[in-house]
């Protein structure tokens, strides 16, 4: 059975030693699905909803939590992002939401690129609440992380 490498050999949170580790360029893809009204896809679609443009905002929030994403997750370590970027694929009643996250660095990106999509979906659900009560974030996960040597 694999060890968890935030716990030191007495059983004691630690942050993980990267020191020895060399930079690589590192990518990482995640989704998270938002399930929503039609009503309310319509509403975002045409622009009526009172707090502004829900998918732009959505997508800056999702950039901004990716570069923040240290100082939320106790354990993870700052790494230098080269490009984060944040998509939709809106349906009748659910909208999904992809985040692609690159790094050269020497851990890698994919802790940042579920935070992007997270924190997209709560943006989603906090400027369609006084609207919806009933919308679900659902099925975030990794969809893929790679790593290359440079």
């Amino acid at each position: 059975m694999a060890e968890f490498s935030h716990l030191d050999k007495d059983g004691f949170v630690q942050m993980v030693d990267i020191s020895e580790k060399t930079v690589s360029k590192r990518v990482a893809r995640a989704v998270a699905t938002i399930h929503i009204s039609s009503e309310v896809i319509e509403m975002i679609n045409s622009g009526n909803i009172k707090k502004g443009n829900v998918l732009t905002t959505a997508k800056i929030a999702g950039i901004m939590a990716a570069k923040s994403t240290q100082l939320t997750i106790p354990l993870c370590h700052q790494i230098s992002l080269s490009s984060v970027d944040i998509d939709f694929t809106v349906h009748k009643d659910s909208i999904q939401i992809h985040s692609l996250v690159k790094c050269l660095d020497k851990t890698g990106a994919e802790m940042e690129a579920l935070h992007a999509v997270t924190v997209a979906a709560l943006t989603i659900y906090d400027m369609c609440k006084a609207v919806d009560k009933n919308m679900v974030i659902s099925e975030v996960s990794l969809c893929s992380k790679s790593k290359q040597s440079v």
